[in-house]
């Protein structure tokens, strides 16, 4: 039972519990007969061995058991009881004494969720974002299909800045260094890595045969034993190929598996459309969070707010370097990156501030949820399951299995969609603004 609930902080308390002794020996009691019954003693029939002596057998398996049972339901009961919602799992702050015959006291320490007084969510004023797809936009994303099926072509020509060019290794140095065999091996089993990103620049004008040179820095990455020194490399132009783009008409529209030109660009403005709505709705419902984390201010426990920023260092650390392909229809976070002020503190800062914000947004989310009843059925799940397959040239069924194999994994795709349920719902609930015109 709860003994006592003490204010550590705004986010974190210590519960006072005991656990009466006539409860812990009506535990021990059925624990002790459950091993009687099933014990195989020798000298005694199965089941009609002394309770002392299976006390004296088996009291760890007994004390453990009992323990595992009591301590998770008395612990359950007192949160209930003090009325809290848990943030991360209690955490015992000391060894407990654990006698027959006497009460058990536990001390646990529990951050918990805030309490958000007041939360109005309705009404909320956003402002209308049009949404306008020109014939310049459609022609755009036809070139970049046009570029998609491209091809190349070894052609005898100098080498243009669209042109697919081979090389081969001709000759190195390690500048400034006499000259050794075994450098040169290394630099020559570089391949491609040894290549800086001007190579193509380089190389324009140059045709067939002809010899391209240039200076470049190893890294550690690159070869330890070269790491920190500069090489001078030489390559020859093995092949050049040119870069040939499909005319874009009705045979072009049938390869992608559309009638005609005509039908594409429709089909394609139609894609556009969904994309810029689809982003326009996550710039209104970015825009009622703000609001509700301005009009709602509250404590976060401390220990969500780091694991946020663990979760945000990886993922910055994962999407590094790459681009973002197709802008148009890929989703589009609002207000996610950090941009780099040059100082380590400044950028932890940033990164702190927008994990906090992360947090507060995702509790206030969670209490509108629970106050409006929102669920996540399972064909929903499913759905959404089927849509990522789709979208990795898939099966369902594996990305399910991936997803039940990393522990917690579906738990949070399941939290996501609940999370897009209350965002649409407070967006239906918005007012939304029209835009004023100038």
């Amino acid at each position: 039972m709860l003994k006592s609930v003490e204010d550590i902080s705004t986010t974190k308390k210590r519960l006072k519990i005991e656990i009466p002794s006539d409860v812990i020996e009506k535990e021990i009691s059925e624990s002790l007969e459950k091993i009687r019954q099933q014990a195989k003693i020798p000298g005694f029939r199965q089941g009609k061995a002394p309770v002392a002596l299976i006390e004296k057998r088996f009291w760890k398996e007994v004390e453990t058991e009992v323990l595992d049972k009591l301590i998770p339901a008395q612990l359950g009961d007192a949160i209930r009881e003090a009325d809290i919602r848990l943030a991360t799992m209690p955490h015992l702050e000391e060894e407990f004494d654990f006698k027959r015959r006497n009460p058990l006291i536990l001390s646990v320490t529990v951050e918990i969720l805030p309490k958000i007084e007041n939360l109005a969510y309705e009404n909320i004023a956003v402002k209308d974002i049009p949404v306008a797809v020109e014939e310049s936009d459609i022609d755009e994303f036809l070139k970049k299909l046009q570029d998609q099926k491209a091809v190349y072509e070894v052609a005898d020509k100098q080498v243009e800045t669209d042109d697919l060019v081979s090389f081969e290794y001709a000759d190195s140095e390690v500048i400034g260094e006499e000259q050794d065999l075994s450098s040169k091996e290394l630099i020559k089993e570089m391949g491609n890595e040894i290549f800086p990103p001007d190579i193509l620049e380089k190389s324009i004008g140059k045709k067939k045969g002809d010899s391209v040179e240039f200076d470049t820095a190893i890294d550690e990455l690159k070869s330890k034993k070269l790491a920190g020194k500069t090489v001078h490399v030489k390559v020859t132009v093995s092949e050049v190929k040119k870069k040939s783009l499909p005319a874009v008409d009705d045979e072009f529209a049938k390869d992608l598996g559309v009638e005609n030109l005509a039908a594409l660009r429709e089909k394609l403005k139609e894609k556009l459309v969904g994309a810029r709505t689809a982003q326009a709705k996550r710039v209104q419902q970015a825009e009622i969070i703000s609001k509700l984390i301005e009009a709602h201010p509250f404590d976060v426990p401390e220990s969500l707010v780091t694991r946020e920023v663990g979760s945000l260092i990886v993922n910055k650390s994962t999407s590094a370097g790459q681009e973002d392909e197709a802008a148009e229809t890929d989703d589009l976070s609002v207000g996610s990156g950090i941009e780099s002020s040059g100082k380590k503190e400044d950028e932890e800062d940033k990164l702190k501030q927008k994990a906090l914000r992360n947090v507060r947004s995702s509790i206030i989310v969670d209490e509108i949820g629970q106050k409006e009843g929102i669920t996540v059925s399972e064909d929903e799940l499913n759905q959404r399951v089927a849509f990522i397959a789709r979208r990795l040239n898939s099966t369902p069924e594996a990305v399910r299995s991936y997803y039940s194999y990393q522990e917690g994994a579906l738990d949070s795709l399941r939290h996501s969609i609940f999370e897009q349920k209350v965002l649409d719902l407070l967006l239906s609930k918005a007012a939304v603004e029209p835009k004023e015109n100038k």
